[in-house]
């Protein structure tokens, strides 16, 4: 019996479920400090976000430390462990293709951070108490 095609939803939906996979094995690992690296034991790591390509085949990966510190070290030494962090997903994750996984910096909270500055900035407010 032939699969059915794939609709766009649930190819969509594929990808986020791997992506969330992706999410829990990486912070496991870093959780448990399974990379023996002095800047990642040394910091609290959270991976915020996983967003694969639709061909599975890459891994691009949000990461904020905790308290925002030491973001360039923290990248850097994810970096150097890449190699590691790819054969721990590739063991874990039964797929056809490991992922290649790219660590980037999350801006996401940046932007809130911003967002809520100009939402407290007094030309908003003006318009907020102004009579409807």
């Amino acid at each position: 019996m032939a699969r059915p095609t794939p609709t766009p939803e649930s190819r969509a939906v594929r990808l986020l479920k791997v992506g969330e996979q992706v999410r829990h094995i990486l912070s496991d690992v870093l959780a448990r400090q399974q990379v023996h690296d002095a800047v990642l034991t040394a910091h609290s790591v959270s991976v915020t976000e996983v967003r694969m390509a639709p061909d599975l085949r890459l891994a691009t990966v949000y990461i904020k430390p905790l308290l925002g510190s030491d973001e360039a070290a923290v990248l850097a030494a994810l970096r150097t462990h890449t190699a590691y962090f790819q054969r721990e997903v590739a063991g874990r994750l039964k797929l056809k293709y490991a992922a290649k996984l790219r660590f980037v910096p999350d801006e996401s909270f940046d932007v809130a951070s911003k967002i809520d500055a100009l939402l407290d900035s007094p030309h908003v407010r003006r318009d907020w108490d102004a009579p409807a």
